[in-house]
């Protein structure tokens, strides 16, 4: 139920309006670079400073105007310049929807070309993110004319999809970040089951590595990341053929640890004034970071906004579990 809070709340944009007038007071500053790019950059150049390299995400969600896309597209632009002007060892990630996959496709698709086309000519990568499973196929086709085009340009394959395992092979040539997924998916075309969908990202993992053109593996995972280890140690595949990828202010002993060993590590390092819809399915995807929710969000000064909505959302669910119950 919890998981299913925390997706609900990601999802309501009362509270994602209410969230930007708060800032990063509801507790999202550990887990948040900042709201501007300056913020962002000062981040960035501390884990630089380790070993560390980054990607990039200038945070935005329910996009639905053109004008919010070509501001977005604007403000990912000038993430850009400013990570090539700071000479930052990072790359970018985007989001179809931010850039107006929900408006219309070609007014996306140009929106998403101008971003790749500015990356290249500082051959910088970007990294497209994919989300819920209603955004995934016009995201391959995005993929897909692009990569026509340059040659800078990759995404993500999510494990609990019952057909990863054909896109990682479709797309195996390449940059690819392997992830478990994010999202709450119907039963019907996702796992729902950690272990199966653990056991279906090592599969991926492995795969790729041994197949693919270059491995992205985001996970905090630690029996996972060992996993990991001891199949490259195994396989003699060298370290510039795969990287370790964390999220910004999570397990941050771990990346220093995995840096210090040699391995490629990179950040995902969230910032922006729209962070709550990421904010909140962080929280949703592991129940460590509950603790977080618990010490942080649920303060007395910001209660009002998030413990009555999370209140209408768990009554609302009891309502219709209740009323689903009767009608049985």
């Amino acid at each position: 139920m919890l998981k299913d809070l925390f997706i609900g709340l990601s999802q309501n944009q009362f509270l994602n309006a209410a969230a930007k007038k708060y800032g990063l007071k509801l507790g999202a500053q550990s887990v948040v670079a900042g709201t501007n790019i300056e913020e962002a950059i000062k981040s960035i150049k501390e884990l630089n400073s380790h070993g560390i390299s980054c990607t990039v995400d200038n945070l935005g969600e329910f996009v639905f105007k053109e004008e919010e896309a070509l501001s977005a597209k604007e403000q990912i632009l000038k993430v850009i310049d400013a990570l090539h002007k700071n000479k930052a060892d990072a790359h970018i990630s985007i989001k179809p929807t931010q850039l107006g996959l929900d408006i219309d496709y070609q007014f996306c698709l140009k929106n998403v070309r101008e971003i790749v086309e500015r990356a290249c000519q500082y051959n910088m990568f970007v990294n497209m993110d994919m989300e819920d499973h209603k955004h995934l196929q016009p995201s391959f086709n995005l993929l897909d004319e692009i990569s026509n085009e340059y040659d800078n340009f990759g995404t993500v394959i999510q494990a609990y999809f019952h057909n990863a395992m054909e896109k990682l092979e479709k797309y195996k040539n390449f940059r690819l970040r392997l992830v478990k997924g994010a999202y709450k998916e119907p039963e019907e075309i996702a796992y729902q089951d950690k272990k199966d969908i653990d056991a279906n990202y090592i599969k991926l993992i492995e795969w790729h590595l041994l197949n693919g053109k270059y491995t992205s593996i985001a996970t905090h995972d630690h029996h996972i990341i060992n996993h990991v280890k001891e199949f490259v140690k195994k396989h003699e595949i060298p370290n510039d053929k795969f990287e370790f990828q964390m999220l910004y202010g999570f397990r941050k002993d771990l990346q220093l640890k995995l840096a210090k060993e040699g391995y490629n590590f990179t950040t995902y390092v969230p910032f922006g004034e729209d962070w709550y819809g990421y904010y909140m399915r962080r929280l949703a995807e592991r129940p460590q970071n509950l603790n977080l929710a618990v010490k942080q969000v649920f303060t007395k000064k910001t209660n009002t906004v998030i413990g009555v909505a999370a209140g209408a959302f768990i009554l609302g669910r009891l309502t219709k579990s209740r009323k689903q119950q009767k009608r049985k």
